[in-house]
């Protein structure tokens, strides 16, 4: 892995990522395993084909909506919250580059000392309340979580949920995803990314 101590959501980080499946996204390449594509990756696909034909980085790269800036509103608090529950020191998450594949990501933050990271997702009460409850992680952000594992090499990650308006003995909660607990799951991320990047290829025939 090339590690990139960069700030995301910088122009920097932007142009890091032109033209490469990110691990926000590996959902959507992993959805129907076994099978073929499905639209919502051979999109992705093109969108990617697109930006490394062209250099330019797409608009649904640059969309935003309320609850995705929340997000970054509260996700420094989360940071701070989670340091002074865990004892951990949070270091930049940066951008992490695959040396064999044209892919990276970005974990809201790595725990080096431990060869740990974490993913934070800054949710509305009733989300909060949900993932309380499963005493789990969100399952839509599996892919995301695992593939950071994989491509950061880390042997945990931690899951942290924080509910900005939620009640406050609640507002953090965590989970942690152990990578000897997901080998299987883990181990089938590299043969379906070659396939994917094998379609963002195809896609380039109608660019």
């Amino acid at each position: 892995m090339i590690f990139h101590d960069v700030v995301q959501n910088s122009e920097e980080w932007f142009s890091l990522r032109l033209g490469k499946p990110t691990t926000s996204k590996f959902g959507i390449f992993m959805a129907n395993y076994g099978k073929a594509f499905g639209d919502p990756a051979i999109k992705y696909a093109f969108r990617l084909a697109k930006e490394q034909i062209t250099g330019v980085k797409d608009d649904e790269e640059q969309y935003t909506n309320k609850h995705m800036e929340s997000g970054h509103i509260w996700e420094p608090v989360a940071k701070s919250e989670y340091e002074e529950k865990t004892f951990y020191t949070v270091e930049n998450g940066g951008f992490c580059q695959h040396k064999k594949y044209n892919v990276g990501g970005s974990p809201d933050g790595l725990i080096n000392v431990f060869n740990g990271g974490i993913e934070i997702k800054s949710v509305i009460d009733f989300t909060q309340r949900t993932n309380i409850k499963r005493d789990s992680f969100d399952p839509a952000y599996k892919w995301q979580l695992l593939g950071n594992m994989w491509l950061c090499d880390l042997d945990w990650i931690d899951f942290v949920s924080y509910g900005y308006n939620y009640t406050e003995s609640k507002k953090l909660f965590i989970h942690r995803l152990k990578k000897e607990d997901y080998e299987t799951e883990i181990a089938m991320i590299e043969p379906r990314l070659e396939q994917f990047l094998e379609l963002i290829e195809k896609e380039k025939n109608y660019l």
